[in-house]
């Protein structure tokens, strides 16, 4: 006869396999190629998977930034393991991918504020028929993927992100949220100016920096909580169809 505490022993080895399986083995459409993957390792940010319509629930895009999702967007890039051969994409490619995204927008969206950093390419979506600016997406500089820019874009975005459940009026007009960002600075990056705004649904953006813009920030126009972008990389200078300015 075969003791219960055998038995219990064997049960406990085969859960503990399992597990660590589930673990090491990524999960086919979840992950790309992996958890630690990045930049490099072609990724696939295709239309019509996971959060474009399911984890975050957002609509006005069709996209799918799920692979990789979890190094580049929500941990600011902390996890950028490259191939050494890796090569960035030129910037002609990079306009000609968010050209494309754009699209998923609607008729009247137009790029603006094209700027490369050294993970990604970055530009605001304006609304020609209203002259707003109702988005910002980034291009993976190596891969070339095209996506919804994270932290503000995708949290406060009274339009097509999850601030959309926002209610009330807001708290702070650019003005305001300038004057907002402008205290942060001090301790954060002391000498730090704003050199160029974008009032976004539901939140303001700010290029910041000390001799030149370094980096960007927004400010909850409901709340005025200050969010850093932190995934960008270095500023590498404003960008337009022909070259570099």
């Amino acid at each position: 006869m075969i003791k219960s505490g055998t038995i219990k022993s064997v049960m406990l080895l085969a859960c503990t396999g399992i597990i660590m399986v589930a673990l090491v083995q990524p999960i086919q459409g979840q992950m790309g190629p992996g958890m630690m993957g990045n930049q490099g390792y072609n990724y696939s940010y295709g239309p019509g998977t996971r959060m474009g319509s399911g984890m975050m629930g957002y609509s006005g895009y069709n996209s799918s930034y799920w692979p990789g999702m979890t190094s580049n967007m929500m941990m600011g890039n902390m996890m950028a393991i490259y191939y050494p051969e890796s090569k960035p994409i030129i910037q002609d490619e990079a306009l000609k991918n968010m050209q494309n995204f754009t699209t998923q927008y609607g008729p009247n969206v137009k790029i603006e504020d094209f700027m490369a950093f050294s993970s990604n390419y970055y530009a605001v979506l304006n609304d020609t028929s209203s002259n707003q600016d109702i988005a910002e997406i980034l291009v993976d500089r190596y891969s070339g993927s095209t996506y919804p820019e994270p932290g503000p874009n995708m949290m406060w975005n009274t339009r097509f992100g999850a601030g959309r459940t926002q209610e009330g009026s807001t708290g702070y007009d650019l003005a305001g949220a300038q004057k907002l960002a402008e205290n942060f600075l001090t301790g954060y990056l002391p000498g730090a100016q704003i050199k160029e705004s974008h009032s976004m649904p539901g939140y303001y953006t700010f290029d910041f920096g000390r001799n030149d813009t370094e980096s960007m920030l927004s400010v909850n126009a409901f709340s005025g909580q200050i969010w850093i972008h932190t995934w960008h990389g270095p500023y590498l200078g404003e960008m337009n169809s022909t070259g570099m300015t």
